[in-house]
């Protein structure tokens, strides 16, 4: 049988499936068999969306509550302790990218398409329904921009942050896979190998997937609404929005096959200077004495409401309004969390922890609420002080409420066609990194894994998408977030717990012994010059018809003794033959070509 590395040199890199078998085969099953169900039994699972997405939001809202509000409180915790000087990889690690590019990438997967589908509905829908004033009314519009602050404030970033941060410490100080389970590893020990630790994987694939789609499928709908209110011939309907969804898909396609610096990165630069063109359009043009003092007065009423708002559960008003916001919200931003967080890790080696915390938790929530700001206030001036109709728009169709906004502005055919072009970019980097994080996953933690696989999962988030739109529409995308970020919830609350113990080993140099004997395979030709270790991957070379090679060995890191003997995780292992503490003399170190026996020559990005 030929060498792996002989095969690798024979066969064109994107025939190459390189994946962990247990996580990605039964994660496909799973999102494959929803599709085809909601295909065949359209009406049977639009009633079963209903009535799960009542059922977990009546009986678990308290949970997500508790949940999102621990996280937050852990994540402040670190960002004024004294674990924050640790840099991830290390005393001398280096960021990769500019602070700008590093900014851009995490914004645009971070909220994305919400902004735009929610910025002008959600203040309008709470002022209109006010669950706290009389509808209507000055105090009904103070109270809708406080729970629009809430919903996108600190709370969803805190959630970002404690994934991404987790990732990012275990992969790039500890020397451990880029996968969740590897953040577990203080807890589990040697069981994030076994069947445990796939279904911690399993569960943070399906999360991804649902929450992503969740996102494109508002996206889309907006889309439709937009080229509808411009273009009469346009009808807004799922058979429209289906076909969009195919033809911004095979754009996001396009993008993966770029990879990170040449598509994501690229994408996700011109995507916030065109939402932030139009954001100060709006500002300059709109209202612009109103939309600056509400900033002001919305910030004050958002910390004063903040621990009232953020614990309230309706328990003495008997009523539901918060199942269909605080609890959707709170579920889509935890099935959102492995997707922005892997994918925030992946770009933040480099940055200290308290760089970390603030570039991520504190910068893009005070973008966000301008946004929230821009377009919520602009909207309630014109509905309690100019011509009216945003409620209306609202109440009937909610993804055309931006353009019927935008309409009332100077230059509102244009400024729509910027909205719409925002979206559709949205869209696509949404796509792309949602595509790169699941591949990461669903490949042991492999950080550059094969193209194909990406544009398999880019199709598959398209897929999910489509189906949930004919599963039910907008009730559907809700429950689809409900329901995958209730059991995630569980693990990121597990999670801040790992992640204490092993910042207080790194601190005190102490470190924890590691054991990785789930790495298997041909990986190592790669690996061993990649220096970024996987969990039991096995490559399958579809020419060849699902040929595989097990070498046998182990990786072994070494246990780290704190910053100063841990510069980077990329060499922070050995690949050991045999893994056993007698055979330890035989360890090749990284940088030796395992196919030819001699050094490699360095680094291979």
């Amino acid at each position: 049988m030929q060498d792996a590395t002989d095969r690798s040199s024979e066969q064109p890199g994107w025939l190459r499936i390189d994946v962990h078998p247990w996580v990605f085969f039964t994660s496909a099953i799973i999102i494959v068999l929803f599709v085809g169900l909601t295909i065949f039994f359209e009406n049977q699972v639009d009633n079963l969306f209903n009535v799960v997405q009542g059922a977990v939001a009546t009986y678990a809202g308290w949970f997500f509550v508790g949940a999102m509000n621990i996280i937050l409180i852990y994540v402040v915790a670190l960002l004024l302790g004294h674990y924050g000087d640790i840099r991830l990889g290390g005393e001398g690690a280096k960021p990769e990218f500019s602070t700008l590019g590093w900014f851009s990438m995490l914004f645009s997967a971070g909220m994305g398409i919400g902004l735009l589908f929610y910025g002008v509905a959600e203040p309008m829908f709470h002022y209109v329904a006010s669950p706290l004033a009389e509808s209507g009314t000055p105090e009904a519009a103070r109270v809708a921009m406080d729970f629009t602050f809430l919903h996108w404030g600190v709370h969803p970033w805190a959630i970002y942050t404690l994934v991404g941060l987790s990732l990012g410490f275990f992969a790039f100080n500890k020397g451990l896979p880029l996968s969740i389970r590897s953040v577990f590893y203080p807890v589990l020990g040697e069981r994030i190998y076994g069947p445990i630790g796939n279904i911690i994987d399993i569960m943070a694939t399906v999360a991804t997937m649902f929450g992503v789609a969740t996102s494109l499928g508002l996206g889309v709908q907006q889309v439709n609404a937009g080229l509808s209110h411009l273009f009469d011939f346009i009808p807004q309907n799922t058979t429209v929005q289906i076909l969009l969804i195919s033809g911004i898909t095979a754009v996001a396609t396009w993008s993966v096959v770029r990879g990170l610096d040449g598509g994501i990165k690229l994408l996700s630069q011109l995507n916030v200077i065109a939402a932030a063109i139009l954001m100060f359009f709006v500002i300059f043009v709109g209202p612009t004495l109103f939309i600056l003092n509400a900033f002001i007065e919305n910030l004050g009423i958002y910390v004063q409401h903040f621990p009232s708002f953020s614990t309230w559960n309706e328990t003495y008003d008997d009523t539901e309004w918060q199942n269909g916001w605080t609890v959707f919200y709170w579920g889509w931003w935890i099935a959102w969390s492995p997707f922005v967080g892997m994918f925030i890790a992946r770009v933040s080696y480099g940055r200290t922890i308290r760089e970390f915390i603030k570039g991520v938790l504190l910068i893009p929530t005070l973008v966000t609420f301008l946004w929230v700001t821009a377009f919520g206030n602009t909207a309630l001036n014109i509905e309690m002080f100019g011509v009216g109709g945003i409620a209306k728009a609202v109440q009937e169709n909610i993804p055309v409420s931006l353009f019927v906004m935008l309409e009332t502005l100077p230059l509102g055919e244009i400024s729509s066609v910027v909205a719409i072009i925002v979206i559709i970019t949205f869209f696509v980097t949404s796509s792309d990194s949602g595509s790169l994080v699941i591949d990461i996953i669903t490949a042991g933690g492999n950080p550059e894994p094969p193209v194909i696989q990406r544009v398999f999962w880019a199709i598959m988030e398209g897929a999910v998408a489509s189906a949930l739109l004919l599963g039910g529409g907008l009730v559907a995308l809700q429950t689809a977030a409900i329901s995958t970020g209730l059991p995630f919830a569980i693990i990121l609350l597990g999670m801040c717990w790992s992640l204490h113990v092993g910042l207080v080993h790194y601190k005190t140099g102490q470190g924890f012994e590691l054991s990785l004997q789930g790495y298997q395979g041909p990986e190592f030709f790669t690996q061993a010059t990649r220096k970024m270790p996987t969990f039991g991957r096995r490559q399958f070379w579809i020419p060849a018809g699902l040929q595989q090679r097990a070498t046998g060995a182990a990786i072994r890191p070494r246990p780290s003794v704190g910053p100063a003997g841990a510069d980077s995780a990329r060499t922070n292992f050995k690949i050991n033959p045999q893994t056993t503490s007698e055979t330890r003399s035989n360890a090749i170190e990284p940088g030796t070509d395992l196919g030819k026996g001699k050094p490699s020559g360095g680094d291979n990005k």
